[in-house]
C-alpha cells in the first residue's frame, strides 16, 4: 500500500510538471504553467475529456494515470448510461498501448472495474462481458511477462469472486486457455495457461471441468517436449481428480498420474508425491489399497533424495485416507478430515471396508478386516474390548500362521494354571507319529504334502500362545530345568513341561494319510525331531528358545519384551492399511533415515501420528507404540514439541485404558521438558487432563505449581497461558482440591510483574469465587475473600491495592457473587480505597463505582447502609484534588471499557 501511494505521489508531481505542452506563439520560450493554473484548466472540462486529453498524451505517466483513474471517471458518469459506455470504450482503446506498463496498470483495475459494473447493472447491461473480458483473456497471451502475471491474476480474482458468467466462462475462457495449450504455442504461454486451467477447475465446477478442460489437461499430463507443463500438471494433480470425482479420476487421470510418477525429471516425481493424498481421496478403496499403496512405495524408494523426502511427508496423510469413515466418523474431502454430514459421501469411501458383525467369520483371520460398526463410541471401545478378550491366536513352533481358535469355554468357566496347562482344551491333534520304515519309502513330494496337512491341524490359542514341541525336545528342557528344581518358579515350568510331555504321548484323534497310522517306539524319535527340521528349516536350538520363552512369560502373556525381531515384527501387522505402508511409516524413526532422506523426517513423523493412529484404531495402537515413544524421547526438542501440542487429540483416539497406560508417562516426561515442549502441553493441559479417571488427575495438583517456573522468566506468555488453563481446570477439582492447589498459584499470577498476565489472573480468581461459592462448604469462599483483602487490599504496594480494585471490578461484572454477599464481605473494603494516597488507585475505584457497581440492580433499588456508603464515597471522590478522580466520579463514560482499564492503568510491565 504504502509503494502503491508512492508511486501515485511520483506519477502526480510528474504529471503536474510535464503533463502539459504549451508554447508561446510569439517566442522560443517554453511557458510551463503553474499548478494552480493547471488545475483549473483540468476543473473545466467534462469527466470525459480529462480522460481523453490524457490517454492521447505522449507521457506514459499520464497514460498511466489515466488508467489508475478509470474506475473514478466511471463512478462520476454512473448516472448517465451513455457516459459509462463511453468511458468502457475508452478502455478498449487503452488496452492497446504499446506501453506494457500502461497495460499491467489497466489490467490491476479491471477486477474493481467489474465490480463496479456488477453492482450497477441495470444501468450498465452487460458492460463486463462486451468490454473487459476480451481484454483480460487478450492478455493472458501478451508479451510482455508483467502484464500476462496481472491478466492472470485478474481472471482468477473475477473467478473466484463469481463476476464471469457461466456461459463466457465456457464460450470466452476456456476456448483461449485451450488455445494457448496448443502444441506449437508458446512454452511461457502454455505453462501458465496450465497452471491457470488447474486453478480455476474448482471454482468453475465438475460439469465444466471435465468436458472443457479436462481432456487437454489429459494431454498435458503427456508432453513430451516440456517437462515444465508435466511438473505443473502434477502439482495441480490433486485439486483436479477432487474436482472431477472418482469415476473420471480412476478412468481418465489416474493412468496419467502412474506415468508422471514414473516421469524421468525428479521435479514431476516430487510434485506426484506432494498432491498423493489428494490424488488418494478421490479413488476408490479397492483402487486406493491395490494400485496407489503399490505406487507410493516406488516413490518412497525413488533414486532421487527429494522425492524420497516428499514422499516421506506425504505418507501419514496417505495413510490417514486408509481411514473407516463408519468408525472414525469422519470422511475425507478436498484434504481434509471432516465430521461427516452426508452419509451418501461417507460410504462411498468407505463401502469396501464396512463388514456387518455376523459376516465377520471367527476361523478366518484373513476374513477379519473390520471391526463392527458400533452405535456409540462407548460401545466402540466396549466392542474393542471384548474382541480383544475373545479372540485368540496362537503362534506354532515354525511361525507358519497365525489363526484364531473361538473359546467360549474360556468365558463361561476360568481355567486354574494348571487345567490351562494340562488338558486339551487349547490344544489340537498333535503331529502324526511317522513308522520310519513306511516314512523312508516316500518321496519327497508325499512327505511334504503330509507335512502341509500337519501343518494345517495346529491350532491353538491366543491366550496360551502354545509352542509345539516333540517329546524328545520336551525332555531335553527337563533335563536342563532339573538341576534348578529348588526354584519355584523352575519347579512350576518342570510340571509344565511334564504335563506337556504326557499330552503328546497320546494316541491321536483323527486319521492320518494311508500307511502313516502306526505308533512309533522312542528310537523313531530322534528321526522324526530329524524331519521336522528338514521340512520346517527350523533350527532345534531355536525351537527350544521359542518354547524356553514362553514358558519364561507363562505368567503374563501380553509381556513381549523378550519378543525375537521376528515376533515383533508380527505385533505390528494389522489389516487396515497395506502393511509395506505401515512399515515404511514405523521406519520413519530410524536415524538412517535421517541422513538418507530428510533430517527433519522424524518430525514429519511425529505431526502425522494422531492421523495415523486415527486410521488403524485403537485395537491396532500396538503397532504405533514403540515409534510414539522413540519420537516422544527424540533428541529434536521440535519432534517432543510435536508430540505435545497433539497429545489430548491422541488420547481421545486411544481412549482411557491406553491414555493411562501409555501416554501419561509421556505426558509426565513433557511436563518436565524444556518450555518450548512444555507449551505444548499447556495448551491443552484441560483437554487431557478431562479425560483421566478423577484419582488420576488429582495427581497432576502436585505439578501445577511447577508451571510458574520457566526457563527464561521473561517469557510471561507461558503464564497467561497458565491461568487461561487454571480457568478451565476449575471444572475438573472440588472445592477443597481449588482452594488447596489452585488459590495460591492465581494469586502469585495476579501478583505478576506483566500486566497481561494479571489481566487474565483476575479472570481467574473471579470464576475461583463463583465455583467456591456454588460448592460447598461456604468457608471456602469466606476464606478466599478473606485472603483477597490481606494479600492485595492492605498490601504495602500501591499496585497491589488496585489488583483489588480490578478483582473487584470483575466479580461485579461476571456476577461471581450475588451483591449482598460481594456487598458483606468486599465492599466495605474496597470503599476504603477512596483515601488511598495513590490517584490510579481511586481512579480505578471512582471506575468501579460508577461504572460497574451502580449498574447493579441491588444498589439501584435497595436503600441500604450500603448503598448509602457506596453514594457517600462517590460525592467523596467527586471532591477529589485529582482532576480524573473527578472525571470518573462524576460522570459515566460510555466508551470506557475494563479491559481497557487493565491495559491502560499506569503499572510496572515489560
Amino acid at each position: 500500500e504504502n509503494n502503491f501511494v508512492q508511486k501515485v505521489d511520483t506519477v502526480q508531481e510528474e504529471w503536474l510538471n510535464f503533463g502539459v505542452d504549451d508554447y508561446s506563439s510569439e517566442s522560443d520560450v517554453i511557458i510551463i504553467p503553474s499548478a494552480l493554473d493547471f488545475v483549473s484548466q483540468d476543473e473545466m472540462l467534462t469527466p470525459l475529456g480529462r480522460l481523453d486529453k490524457y490517454a492521447a498524451s505522449e507521457n506514459i505517466f499520464n497514460r498511466q494515470m489515466v488508467a489508475r483513474s478509470l474506475l473514478d471517471t466511471l463512478k462520476e458518469v454512473s448516472d448517465d448510461e451513455r457516459d459509462c459506455i463511453a468511458v468502457l470504450e475508452r478502455v478498449s482503446r487503452l488496452a492497446d498501448d504499446s506501453e506494457p506498463t500502461v497495460r499491467a496498470e489497466l489490467m490491476e483495475q479491471v477486477p474493481h472495474i467489474a465490480m463496479f459494473c456488477q453492482e450497477n447493472r441495470p444501468s450498465i447491461p452487460y458492460a463486463f462481458s462486451k468490454y473487459l473480458l476480451p481484454i483480460v483473456v487478450r492478455y493472458l497471451a501478451d508479451q510482455n511477462n508483467q502484464v500476462r502475471k496481472t491478466s492472470q491474476a485478474a481472471l482468477l480474482v473475477l473467478l473466484e469472486q463469481e463476476l464471469i458468467e457461466r456461459y463466457d466462462v465456457e464460450a470466452k475462457v476456456c476456448p483461449v486457455l485451450v488455445e494457448l495449450t496448443a502444441p506449437d504455442s508458446n512454452d511461457d504461454v502454455k505453462t501458465e495457461a496450465v497452471a491457470i486451467m488447474c486453478k480455476m477447475a474448482s471454482m468453475v465446477g465438475k460439469d465444466i471441468t471435465e468436458r472443457l478442460i479436462l481432456p487437454r489437461f489429459c494431454e498435458m499430463c503427456c508432453d513430451c517436449r516440456m517437462f515444465h507443463v508435466r511438473k505443473v500438471c502434477a502439482a495441480n494433480f490433486g485439486d483436479i481428480c477432487s474436482v472431477v470425482g472418482q469415476q473420471a479420476t480412476e478412468e481418465m487421470l489416474l493412468p496419467r498420474f502412474f506415468q508422471l510418477c514414473s516421469d524421468n525429471v525428479w521435479g514431476v516425481r516430487k510434485a506426484c508425491a506432494e498432491c498423493f493424498m489428494a490424488v488418494s481421496c478421490a479413488t476408490s478403496q479397492e483402487v486406493r489399497r491395490t494400485k496407489l499403496s503399490t505406487l507410493f512405495i516406488n516413490l518412497i524408494s525413488d533414486p532421487s533424495r527429494w522425492v524420497r523426502q516428499a514422499a516421506f511427508q506425504s505418507l501419514g496423510p496417505f495413510i490417514s485416507t486408509f481411514a473407516n469413515p463408519s468408525s472414525s466418523g469422519q470422511f475425507f474431502k478436498e484434504e481434509e478430515c471432516k465430521n461427516t454430514e452426508d452419509r451418501n459421501l461417507a460410504e462411498e469411501h468407505s463401502n469396501e471396508r464396512i463388514v456387518a458383525t455376523e459376516d465377520i467369520p471367527t476361523h478366518d483371520v484373513q476374513s477379519q478386516t473390520e471391526l463392527p460398526l458400533v452405535a456409540d463410541e462407548s460401545d466402540f471401545a466396549e466392542t474393542l474390548e471384548n474382541d480383544k478378550e475373545e479372540s485368540n491366536f496362537i503362534f506354532d513352533c515354525c511361525s507358519i500362521a497365525v489363526l484364531p481358535a473361538p473359546a467360549p469355554s474360556s468365558q463361561e468357566k476360568p481355567l486354574s494354571d494348571q487345567e490351562l496347562y494340562n488338558s486339551f482344551n487349547f490344544w489340537r491333534t498333535p503331529l502324526p507319529k511317522i513308522d520310519i520304515d513306511l516314512e523312508l519309502q516316500e518321496t519327497a513330494e508325499t512327505l511334504d504334502s503330509e507335512t502341509q496337512e500337519g501343518e494345517q491341524e495346529v491350532v491353538a490359542s491366543a491366550s496360551s500362545n502354545v509352542t509345539m514341541a516333540t517329546r524328545k525336545e520336551l525332555e531335553e528342557m527337563i533335563e536342563n530345568l532339573e538341576p534348578h528344581i529348588d526354584d519355584p518358579d523352575v519347579k512350576a515350568q518342570v510340571e509344565v513341561l511334564s504335563a506337556a510331555l504326557r499330552a503328546s504321548s497320546l494316541d491321536p484323534q483323527e486319521e492320518t494319510t494311508a500307511g502313516i497310522g502306526k505308533s512309533v517306539d522312542s528310537q523313531n524319535e530322534l528321526s522324526i525331531k530329524d524331519h521336522l527340521i528338514v521340512v520346517f528349516n527350523f533350527p532345534p536350538q531355536d525351537i527350544v528358545e521359542s518354547a524356553l520363552r514362553y514358558i519364561h512369560n507363562d505368567s503374563d502373556f501380553s509381556t513381549n519384551s523378550s519378543f525375537s525381531p521376528e515376533e515383533e515384527k508380527k505385533s505390528k501387522i494389522q489389516d487396515i492399511v497395506p502393511q509395506a505402508l505401515l512399515d515404511q511409516y514405523l521406519s520413519m524413526t530410524d536415524p538412517s533415515r535421517a541422513q538418507t532422506v530428510d533430517t527433519e523426517i522424524a518430525k514429519h513423523c511425529a505431526y502425522s501420528l494422531p492421523g495415523v493412529a486415527l486410521t488403524l484404531g485403537r485395537q491396532n495402537w500396538h503397532c504405533l507404540k514403540d515409534t510414539y515413544e522413540t519420537l516422544a524421547s527424540d533428541m529434536q526438542w521440535k519432534v517432543r514439541r510435536t508430540l505435545a501440542f497433539s497429545i489430548h487429540e491422541l488420547a481421545v483416539i486411544l481412549g482411557d485404558q491406553l491414555t493411562a497406560g501409555d501416554l501419561v508417562p509421556v505426558f509426565n516426561g513433557f511436563l518436565k521438558d524444556l518450555d518450548e515442549v512444555r507449551i505444548g502441553v499447556l495448551k491443552h493441559l484441560h483437554d487431557f487432563l478431562k479425560l483421566l479417571h478423577p484419582d488420576k488427575r488429582r495427581e497432576y495438583l502436585y505439578q501445577l505449581q511447577e508451571f510458574l517456573v520457566t526457563d527464561n522468566s521473561r517469557n510471561w506468555r507461558f503464564r497467561a497461558e497458565l491461568a487461561e488453563q487454571l480457568i478451565l481446570l476449575l471444572d475438573l477439582y472440588s472445592a477443597r482440591d481449588i482452594y488447596d492447589y489452585l488459590r495460591p498459584i492465581a494469586l502469585s499470577l495476579c501478583a505478576d510483574k506483566v500486566s497481561s498476565v494479571r489481566w487474565i489472573s483476575f479472570k481467574l480468581v473471579s470464576e475461583m469465587v463463583k465455583k467456591l461459592y456454588s460448592a460447598p462448604p461456604p468457608t471456602f469462599v469466606v476464606d478466599l475473600m478473606n485472603e483477597l483483602v490481606e494479600t492485595f487490599c492492605r498490601c504495602q504496594k500501591w499496585s497491589g491495592r488496585q489488583t483489588f480494585a480490578f478483582i473487584c471490578q470483575t466479580i461485579i461484572e461476571d456476577d461471581c457473587l450475588p451483591m449482598d454477599q460481594f456487598a458483606e464481605h468486599l465492599l466495605p473494603h474496597l470503599l476504603l480505597l477512596a483515601s488511598d494516597r495513590v490517584p490510579n488507585v481511586r481512579v480505578l475505584l471512582a471506575k468501579t463505582l460508577r461504572q460497574t457497581l451502580l449498574e447493579k440492580e441491588y444498589f439501584l433499588t435497595c436503600v441500604s447502609a450500603h448503598q448509602e456508603a457506596v453514594e457517600q464515597t462517590i460525592v467523596a471522590l467527586q471532591m477529589d484534588n485529582d482532576n480524573d478522580v473527578k472525571y470518573f466520579a462524576s460522570i459515566h463514560p460510555a466508551s470506557t471499557k475494563i479491559a481497557d482499564d487493565a491495559m491502560s492503568t499506569a503499572s510496572s510491565t515489560y
